[in-house]
């Protein structure tokens, strides 16, 4: 002990005043407690004199890591309330579909039949069995999901298939009537339990286009219906402080206060925060535009954002973030908070954008972008051309920009040979301006969205099966090549009749032949068949065909969507110079491991998630409190539409 604290002489000399003078016979029958009671004393007499001897530096050559100069704890929104109404809320009904060609089928007496005619009946249908018996027509039972954050009107996509024991064989070329969706419960005696109306649903049905008749039964009678879904209510989000908490109205007002300072809307020029108390433990939140593609996101920095907090305690605060800031493995938390802070985060973040490190230079660029700072756009840029890992937040944070540098690097990516980069910035064009000249799209196209870039590149067609009907050419100049023998559906084929001529001819029993002679051009033949009244869905079937006949030599993408959990290499970046950058996912080390985002909603294949893994919503906030970190944890909870299908394939 000694020889550690001969490095110390003020604790050396009180040491030596306090140590008893005896001789060495009497020194060793001194008892340990009194040694003991001298060195306290020492200790204390040195803090009373204003000298503080750190224990924890009296080794501080065995590391050199320096102990952290902050230790400010700031109590943010997220440590007294919990997110609510995160999860999709799962909508159903048992539909309707017609201008089947004979594949359809009378359904079978059941609860589905029952329900079905009862709303045939409120809808005016004298004779709904008559119709039910046509072979034009087809019970069918229909699920959708409405994502958090959805405001009446807007529009989700909606599958459906046929009931077990159904005997349709097939959906291609139907189309669903309108039908009101609603959350359905089995009851035990066999009926269906129907809840008030929450959305609506109609329009053409897409069918795989590969699926081959009397060969794949469950792939015809199955299907979506993009965009075809219009909620009828709003689903606002909410923080709802837990069963417990003291004082909950006084923590509600300064929740609310501070929420607002951070966020309002701008509603023809009158201002008001985005934060409503309804209850004494619940909050509403309106969505603020600048986030309404990333919902996650906005949730997590309302959750950042401190209630109470003095200038000095702030200024402190951002100082420490920025220390955190440069280490990769803080980097995502402390841009967070600072862009939480807002407008008085902007400089500690400039500072990060400094750094050498790729993933802090993301995550700075990342929260600078959601404060509209011009200075993110190149970065950005730079990491969703390079980086597949941070791709798709980099696109995300992009279309929530307004600014002429984001709109350059979001087209500068339009002509790169991977295809998730090249349609992730098109997609992320169309969410900052869907007016934009680039995306715009053809208005002679009614029934889909369609667009033709002259972009470089190779050239690539890209088709969508998910959030709404849409194709995009990139390039122009994209032919069908040799003897070309395609359907557009059921009533349109598109053959060639001579080289560099093609034939897309219409053929209804009862109506008089249609026939429009183009060019072997692919931007020709599509609008020639939606000239002759072609569905979006007839357009993706002709394609699909024509890619599997040999006939196009384009590459054929189908949502080609940046995705989310793809491992980062720690040893470097990786070039996306080539298409073999696609969907990169192995690598020899995940760096940030707790970097763990949801994918945004501007690129999910659905509304909040693939259909199969969507979870009912659960309205408790105990059940909220028990998901506070995974708001979007799947449930068990089977629903009306499982339950109908006996959870089996057709």
């Amino acid at each position: 002990m000694k020889r550690h604290l001969d490095r110390f002489s003020p604790a050396c000399s009180v040491f030596s005043l306090l140590r008893p003078r005896k001789s060495p016979a009497t020194a060793r029958s001194t008892p340990l407690w009194l040694a003991c009671a001298c060195l306290c004393c020492a200790i204390l007499a040195l803090a009373g004199c204003g000298t503080w001897l750190d224990w924890r530096n009296v080794h501080s050559d065995v590391s050199d890591t320096p102990e952290p100069t902050n230790t400010v704890q700031t109590k943010l929104v997220g440590d007294f309330a919990i997110p609510y109404n995160m999860r999709p809320l799962q909508v159903e009904a048992v539909g309707l579909v017609g201008a089947l060609p004979g594949t359809g089928s009378d359904p079978a007496p059941g609860a589905q039949r029952a329900a079905l005619v009862a709303e045939m009946q409120t809808r005016g249908v004298k004779t709904p069995s008559a119709v039910l018996a046509s072979k034009n027509m087809s019970l069918v039972l229909v699920r959708a999901y409405l994502r958090a954050g959805i405001q009446k009107g807007d529009t989700f996509d909606v599958e459906l298939r046929t009931p077990s024991r159904s005997e349709t064989t097939s959906l291609r070329g139907g189309y669903l009537l309108p039908t009101i969706m609603r959350q359905l419960v089995p009851m035990d005696d066999g009926q269906i339990h129907q809840g008030d109306k929450l959305a609506e649903a109609e329009g053409p049905i897409l069918i795989n286009p590969l699926a081959k008749a009397g060969k794949d039964l469950i792939g015809l009678c199955r299907g979506r219906i993009l965009s075809g879904g219009r909620a009828a209510i709003n689903r606002p989000l909410a923080l709802v402080i837990p069963n417990g908490a003291n004082q909950k109205l006084t923590i509600i007002k300064q929740l609310v206060d501070a929420i607002n300072r951070r966020f309002h809307t701008n509603d023809k020029g009158i201002q008001s925060g985005v934060a409503k108390a309804i209850r004494k433990e619940y909050i509403e939140l309106a969505v603020h535009p600048r986030y309404k593609d990333n919902i996650e996101r906005y949730m997590m920095i309302v959750r950042a954002i401190a209630p109470h907090e003095s200038p000095s305690e702030q200024t402190d605060r951002i100082s420490l973030l920025e220390k955190r800031l440069l280490d990769p493995n803080t980097a995502a938390d402390a841009a967070r908070q600072l862009e939480a802070i807002g407008r008085d985060g902007i400089e500690a973040l400039r500072n990060g954008l400094k750094s050498r490190d790729l993933e802090v230079q993301f995550f700075t660029a990342e929260a600078l972008a959601y404060l509209d700072q011009s200075e993110a756009a190149e970065p950005l840029g730079d990491i969703a051309r390079r980086e597949p890992a941070f791709r798709v937040y980099a696109l995300t944070a992009l279309s929530a920009m307004q600014d002429r540098v984001a709109y350059e690097q979001l087209e500068s990516l339009l002509g790169m040979p991977s295809a998730e980069t090249r349609y992730g910035a098109f997609r992320a064009l169309w969410a900052m301006n869907p007016a934009g000249p680039l995306v715009a799209g053809n208005p002679a196209v009614k029934d889909f969205h369609y667009v033709v870039l002259n972009s470089g590149g190779p050239p690539m067609i890209h088709t969508t099966r998910s959030r709404r009907p849409e194709i995009v050419l990139f390039g122009r100049e994209q032919r069908f090549e040799g003897p070309v023998q395609i359907n557009a559906g059921s009533k349109i084929m598109v053959t060639r009749v001579s080289p560099g001529e093609i034939s897309v001819a219409r053929f209804v029993v009862n109506e008089p032949d249609q026939k429009r002679i183009v060019a072997n051009d692919v931007d020709q033949v599509i609008r020639a068949i939606v000239d002759l009244g072609g569905a979006y869905p007839d357009v993706v079937q002709a394609l699909e065909e024509a890619k599997g006949s040999g006939v196009l030599p384009s590459r054929l993408e189908v949502d080609a969507l940046p995705e989310a959990g793809i491992p980062y290499d720690r040893g470097g970046l990786a070039d996306d110079s080539s298409s073999s950058g696609d969907r990169e996912k192995a690598a020899s080390h995940i760096r940030n491991p707790k970097y763990r985002d949801p994918i945004p909603g501007l690129f999910s294949t659905s509304d909040g998630g693939k259909a199969s893994d969507k979870p009912g919503d659960d309205d408790s906030p105990d059940a909220a409190a028990d998901s506070a970190d995974s708001p979007e944890k799947p449930k068990s909870s089977v629903g009306f539409f499982d339950k109908m299908v006996g959870h089996s394939s057709n």
